[in-house]
């Protein structure tokens, strides 16, 4: 059924579609191609079978409207025949039959035609064709989604297609011999594959239109068409017979006048969309072995996609039944033999024109690098869950290699992947939050740094003048005198504010860091000799560096070295065990100073690096250190961490400093 242009019948509404892949896992052609997320019809590949446009819950498939096409041939001075499918009964439920006609005559149509005559010539010349080849095997051609569907994916099987045309085309040769090929045929049914086979190059002109069902009610909306407003009419001869009942599964066999012999399996019915794709298979396999294989995409006419009917299948099944039944009753069989006889000789032939669409499927090699890219790498890993709409994972990485799917249509594949975005984010959020710690330690820092520099600058005159003056005082004070202690105590109290003031200098102090390469090793060894252990405090020391070279500023990290050994010892009072452990890689090396002391509590581990926080008694510290610590490790781009257990019974107490530095500048 090829046609001229390949626009599908079918379009996307992107701002509706969800992506959930119904489509795909529907769609028995696998004609729906997902780009960028989003769902797309292959014009070529679409049999117009409808299942996308039924299941689509948000709406998102749109047919093709014929109704411009349709008012265009009305306003024309031609004349125009309506054809009605058979169906319409389970479609128009408030309506007597009577009514809908003389609705449809109201549109502007100057004929109004039942295809169920032209069921009834089709229904012969299948049986004449079994008859008169008793050794061919066919496929039924009623259906123009089944033509469509073997054209493109079963090519070699175009030979068993049966040449005969179906219902719609053989009542629009019937109609064009009565009255004259000038007149023009509108079909108006519940398929869409209707459109595609109006539009097929092997049956030019037969039908100049198709409206669906749907199209049909917003046209009588459009023109405010009410069944009350319009005077019933009947169909205009040639009336029919059992061919009202073709729009059921099986109508066919039984208005041939055939059964489906169970014994014998010379004729074989199926519908539905996983059926009628089996079947197929089978039939070209041969496991398949009927003369006659009656195929239908729906489950019976009454459930095509142009229906906009929500009653159940047995519901529009009875009502089609019921109406065959009530024509029946009043059938004349005389005249509608009459009638067939005068067709008798009609040319119900037809052809038809491979359309492979089939794409070679990838290699061994190619199939398992799709697989590994959505992380199936084993048959373990493959779940075959059908959330992308590919009943198995290699369909789904054969869709990929045919550019119809994408990776990330994987459900078990898009979660691993969240997954691990989700715990990529969290790593980021920790550095984020660590990064904005030291942002703000900086800042404070900083702030503090100034206010340092301006307070020592105003001090350090002065309180040299009352330093010097004390030490001239207790010098010159005899050592009886009563108020030797007194100036003693001035002198001792002077000298520590000096080094307080010198603290705060050197905390403001902008130091540029002057880097040279060193042996931390050795470098360690001799820093420590100079910082002795008090009481019964052991000191180990650790080395793990293959290589012991980095690039540091020696007397800035041995500052950062004093003050955290100086604070281990005093944490640790007269006894405990300080442990000094250098270790690294490529690119850098960690300076670990571990002390067994009481701890630091949870509370206070957050203020350490605060410049003048301090947990030591008033004398005993001024809360510097770690300021100044912090700052030379973050002149140097390096990092310190710090774990302490103050409570004893969470563990042994005692606190970890961890220094890393870089290697190189």
């Amino acid at each position: 059924m090829k046609r001229a242009f390949n626009e599908p019948f079918i379009l996307t509404i992107k701002e509706r579609c969800r992506v959930c892949y119904t489509c795909v896992r529907e769609c028995p052609a696998k004609a729906i191609r997902i780009v960028e997320g989003e769902a797309e019809v292959v014009g070529e590949r679409c049999i117009a079978c409808g299942n996308c446009v039924r299941v689509c819950s948000q709406h998102a498939k749109q047919v093709r409207s014929s109704i411009g096409q349709v008012k265009a041939l009305l306003a024309s001075p031609a004349k125009v025949a309506a054809c009605i499918a058979p169906s319409f009964p389970a479609e128009f439920i408030k309506y007597e039959a009577g009514q809908m006609i003389g609705m449809v005559r109201a549109l502007g149509f100057n004929r109004v035609h039942e295809v169920a005559f032209g069921a009834d010539l089709v229904a012969r010349a299948y049986r004449d064709l079994l008859e008169n080849n008793p050794d061919h095997r066919y496929i039924s051609t009623a259906c123009p989604a089944i033509i469509g569907y073997v054209e493109r994916y079963h090519p070699d099987l175009v030979d068993a297609l049966a040449p005969i045309v179906s219902p719609m085309v053989a009542l629009a040769r019937a109609l064009h011999r009565l009255h004259g090929e000038d007149l023009k045929i509108v079909f108006i049914g519940p398929c869409i594959a209707k459109k595609l086979e109006a539009e097929s190059e092997n049956i030019p002109g037969e039908v100049d239109a198709v409206l669906t069902f749907v199209e049909l009610r917003e046209m009588f909306e459009e023109t405010g068409l009410e069944a009350q407003d319009v005077e019933p009419g009947a169909f205009d001869p040639p009336r029919a017979g059992m061919g009202m009942v073709f729009p059921i599964s099986r109508g066919l066999l039984q208005a041939a006048d055939m059964d489906e012999d169970l014994m014998t399996g010379e004729i074989v019915a199926t519908d539905g969309r996983s059926n009628f794709v089996e079947a197929i298979r089978e039939f070209e396999t041969g496991d398949l072995n009927a003369r006659l294989l009656d195929i239908l995409a729906c489950n019976g006419c009454i459930m095509g996609a142009g229906v906009s009917s929500t009653s159940p299948l047995f519901s529009r099944r009875s009502r089609v039944s019921r109406y065959v039944r009530e024509c029946m009753a009043q059938w004349d069989e005389k005249r509608w033999r009459v009638e067939m006889e005068r067709f008798e000789d009609l040319d119900l032939s037809r052809i038809f024109t491979p359309d492979d669409q089939r794409i070679m499927a990838p290699s061994r090699e190619e199939l398992a690098g799709i697989m590994a890219r959505m992380g199936k790498f084993t048959p373990e890993d493959e779940l075959n869950c059908g959330a992308c709409g590919y009943d198995t994972c290699r369909d789904h990485a054969i869709a990929i290699y045919k550019g119809l799917a994408e990776s990330e249509m994987c459900l078990p594949y898009t979660i691993d992947q969240l997954r691990e975005t989700v715990g990529n984010l969290a790593i980021s959020d920790e550095q984020l939050a660590q990064t904005r710690e030291a942002l703000m330690q900086s800042e404070k820092l900083a702030s503090m740094g100034q206010l340092a520099a301006g307070i020592a600058h105003e001090l350090n005159n002065p309180l040299g003048v009352v330093l010097m003056y004390a030490h001239m005082l207790v010098d010159e004070c005899a050592q009886k005198c009563e108020m030797r202690d007194d100036l003693k105590m001035v002198a001792e109290q002077a000298d520590r504010c000096k080094k307080i003031v010198a603290g705060l200098l050197h905390f403001a102090r902008q130091n540029k860091v002057v880097c040279q390469p060193i042996n931390v090793c050795q470098w360690v060894d001799r820093s420590l000799k100079s910082l002795p252990a008090p009481g019964k405090i052991g000191v180990r020391i650790e080395h793990d560096l293959s290589d012991p070279i980095a690039e540091l500023d020696r007397d800035q990290i041995a500052q950062v070295l004093t003050n955290l050994v100086s604070n281990a010892y005093a944490a640790m009072g007269e006894e405990g065990v300080l442990t000094v452990r250098t270790e690294g890689n490529e690119s850098s090396v960690r300076l670990i100073v571990r002390d067994t002391g009481v701890g630091i509590p949870k509370e206070n581990l957050a203020k350490i690096f605060e410049p003048f926080f301090t947990t030591k008694q008033i004398g005993k510290g001024t809360g510097l250190g770690l300021a100044v610590t912090y700052g030379i490790v973050k002149m140097h781009s390096g990092d310190i961490r710090v774990e302490s257990n103050a409570d004893p019974t969470e563990g042994p107490t005692g606190t970890t400093f961890t220094v890393t530095l870089p290697r190189q500048r």
